[in-house]
Parts: structure tokens; sequence; C-alpha cells
């Protein structure tokens, strides 16, 4: 009797753990506003997003969660649609185009005369107490003068799930667009 009792809990459970196996795969939202991107003339200000670094933790397809101070959990059936990295330089651009008009932002070089920006991102990831955090440096090489920033962002969720945690950390992505572009009107 204790045998079909063992046998069917570990029925019920394998029923329970499997009957969710389908997958989910988040992209990031592009910021809503196309920019409109200034013709390349001259006193026309350029910027080459180069490269956005991710850790090998986040370079994988599952959407990252931090459990405690030091567990993370990489999600096997909550996954990117596209590459995490590609994905943060695609919405950079589109999000430093609609912050800096009259620029031309691209994610190919541009030129002898442009400025280089260099991200990476060493947090984007969910965590235990409903936040999100986003956080790294950033390098850029503007006329040959190398600036180099630390961010770091947390942003309360504001409903729980993982459709949330991905719209919290592209709104926190954005703001870190929003910073680099006062700090790159400041410069010009």
């Amino acid at each position: 009797m204790k045998k079909w009792l063992t046998v069917i809990a570990a029925l019920a459970l394998s029923a329970c753990s499997s009957s969710d196996d389908g997958k989910t795969y988040y992209q990031l939202p592009q910021s809503s506003m196309p920019a409109m991107q200034a013709a390349s003339q001259p006193g026309t200000h350029l910027l080459w997003v180069e490269q956005v670094a991710v850790p090998d933790y986040l370079a994988g397809n599952g959407v990252v969660y931090q459990t405690s101070d030091v567990q993370f959990v990489i999600a096997t059936s909550n996954l990117w649609a596209s590459p995490l990295d590609q994905q943060l330089r695609n919405t950079l651009v589109s999000n430093l185009s609609s912050a800096l008009p009259g620029w031309v932002v691209a994610s190919q070089p541009l030129g002898n005369d442009q400025d280089i920006l260099n991200v990476n991102v060493t947090g984007f990831h969910g965590r235990y107490d409903g936040k999100v955090i986003v956080s790294g440096e950033w390098l850029l090489n503007h006329q040959g003068q190398l600036i180099k920033r630390p961010f770091h962002l947390e942003l309360k969720q504001q409903e729980d799930g993982y459709d949330a945690m991905v719209k919290t950390l592209a709104q926190a992505w954005q703001q870190e667009a929003q910073s680099i572009a006062s700090q790159l009107t400041r410069l010009n």
C-alpha cells in the first residue's frame, strides 16, 4: 500500500511540474516614438554604439532572476527571443536616437569624426525583493578623450511575473540611455 502511495505521489508531482512546459520568449520593447535621424551634414554629431557586452550568466537564452544575495536562477522556460546583448544594443541605439535630436546614432561605424560608445552590462535581472537591477559601466571615446561612467539602477516592479520584470528592465535601460544622452549633450 505504501508503495502505491509513493508512486501516486510521484506521478502527481511530475504531472504538476510538466503541465507548464511551454516556453515564453521575451523581447525588450523599442521606444514608442521612432526617432528622426539627422542627415549627416557638417556639424552633425555622430555616435557609433560599438558594443554592449554582457557576462556569461546573462549571455544565455534564459531570463535571470536573483533569489538571494548570492544565488541566481537562469530560467529554462522564460527565454530571450534574441541574444540579450543584441537587444540591449538595438534598444540603446533607438533610445539614444530619440533622446539626441540632431545626432546620427548607429550600430555601425559612421566615419572618422564620430564618438564611440561601448557599454559593459554587469547586471540585468530581477531580484527577490521585487526590484530589477541594471548595472555596469560605459566608456565613451569623444574626440580622443576617454570618459568612463559606472551605472547602477534599481527599479521596483509594479506587478509580479516575468512580463512585468522585462518591462521594468526595459524602463531602467531607457533611463540609463537618457543619462548617457545627458552626458553627451554636456560634452558638445
